[in-house]
């Protein structure tokens, strides 16, 4: 079965991409905090593991634009500018960026997303570590989040509408 991947360029930017773009940057200096990253391809692949698939090119120009410096142990923020745990969008900042509408049948929630909204949502649910949360599927631009029982899932659906909007 294939698995589709999602590749995001930044050229002619919509406010959707322009979105993605920052929380990708987000996500990196939150990566570059936390541990040394070596290389492109190293930072590329802990991209993926949150849901940002990105071309060489793409990862050239964020760390371009983030001004990141390379030194004997990696990567590293400039001047100071490490990564603050309150400055970091969470899972409500993604959802009203990317978040359209959320269905529940069942135990399962349905998050419909704007395009390619679906895996930074799916990547914030799993981050979060909610109990509600048994585990997420994410395609292009939907969501199906995995709840243990209606209930929980009850909770959730309106928890999400909240940060909708």
């Amino acid at each position: 079965m294939h698995s589709p991947e999602v590749f995001y360029s930044d050229r002619g930017r919509n406010g959707a991409e322009t979105k993605m773009k920052q929380q990708r940057h987000t996500v990196i200096r939150e990566l570059l905090a936390k541990s040394s990253i070596a290389s492109q391809d190293e930072l590329r692949r802990k991209l993926a593991g949150r849901g940002f698939h990105v071309t060489q090119a793409t990862l050239s120009r964020d760390i371009h634009e983030l001004r990141l410096s390379k030194g004997p142990d990696g990567y590293s923020l400039s001047n100071g500018a490490e990564a603050d745990e309150d400055s970091l969008p969470g899972i409500r900042e993604v959802l009203q960026g990317f978040g359209l509408e959320v269905r529940q049948a069942a135990n399962l929630l349905v998050v419909i997303t704007t395009t390619g909204g679906a895996q930074p949502i799916a990547a914030g649910m799993d981050y979060e570590d909610w109990p509600e949360v048994v585990g997420t599927i994410a395609g292009d631009d939907t969501v199906l989040i995995i709840c243990p029982d209606a209930d929980r899932a009850t909770q959730l659906k309106t928890r999400i509408e909240d940060y909708i909007g």
